[in-house]
C-alpha cells in the first residue's frame, strides 16, 4: 500500500501506474487529471507501460501521457458530499450542499457524460479535492422518464424488437418494444444500457 499525504488542500496517495483505473483522479505537478482511457502495453522487448488519455479538471484540456509500469503516480483522495442537483445554466451545473445549503458548480467539460444522468432536485454525491469540486459519483443505476420513442410494431416478438427512446435528460437508450412515452425506466450509469421498467 502506498503512502498518503496532504498537498495543497487535498490529500494524495501513491499508486503504481499499473494499478491506475479509468475514472480515477490523479495529480501530476500542479494539475488534477481525470483518467478517461487507459491502455496497458507490454512490448516484446523492454518494459511495459500504461498509455493514458486524461482530462485536466481545472482547464478542461485533454492530454495524453505515457507511464512506465514501475512509475509511482499520485492519486487524489476525494471527499464525497451529498448534494442536490439544482439546474444547468450555460454549460455550468449547479449543486447545493444538503446540510449547509452552500452552492457550488461544475462545468459540463468536467462532468462529461455524467450530465445525462442528472435529474433536477435529485440527490448526488459530489466529489471534492480539498475544497475544490472535481466531479460526481453516480449511483449504479438511475430512473429516468421516457420523453419520446416510436410506437411498438404490432405482431413483432417483444424479446427481439428494440427501439430508441429519448429520456428526460436527453440520453438516448435502446429499449424493448413495450416501453412507451411517459414510462420510467432504470438505466445503468456505467454502460448507458436499459435495465428495467420501473
Amino acid at each position: 500500500m502506498g503512502a498518503r499525504y496532504t498537498v495543497g488542500g487535498g490529500s494524495v496517495s501513491s499508486i503504481q501506474a499499473t494499478r491506475l483505473r479509468k475514472g480515477m483522479l490523479i495529480k501530476l505537478g500542479n494539475d488534477l487529471l481525470r483518467l478517461l482511457e487507459l491502455t496497458h502495453l507490454t512490448p516484446g522487448k523492454g518494459r511495459g507501460f500504461v498509455q493514458a488519455r486524461m482530462l485536466n479538471i481545472r482547464s478542461g484540456a485533454s492530454a495524453d501521457h505515457k507511464f512506465r509500469s514501475e512509475d509511482t503516480v499520485e492519486r487524489a483522495v476525494l471527499d464525497d458530499r451529498e448534494m442536490q442537483y439544482l439546474y444547468e445554466d450555460g454549460g455550468s451545473y449547479h449543486f447545493m450542499d444538503t446540510e449547509t445549503f452552500e452552492q457550488t458548480h461544475l462545468s459540463g467539460d468536467v462532468l462529461g457524460n455524467t450530465t445525462r444522468y442528472l435529474i433536477p432536485n435529485g440527490l448526488i454525491r459530489v466529489q471534492f479535492y480539498g475544497e475544490e469540486p472535481v466531479g460526481v459519483d453516480l449511483p449504479q443505476t438511475v430512473e429516468l422518464k421516457v420523453e419520446d420513442t416510436p410506437p411498438s410494431i404490432k405482431g413483432a416478438t417483444a424479446s427481439a424488437q428494440i427501439k430508441p427512446a429519448k429520456l428526460e435528460t436527453g440520453l438516448v437508450v435502446q429499449v424493448p418494444a413495450f416501453i412507451n412515452i411517459g414510462d420510467t425506466i432504470r438505466v445503468n450509469t456505467e454502460t448507458g444500457d436499459y435495465q428495467s421498467r420501473v
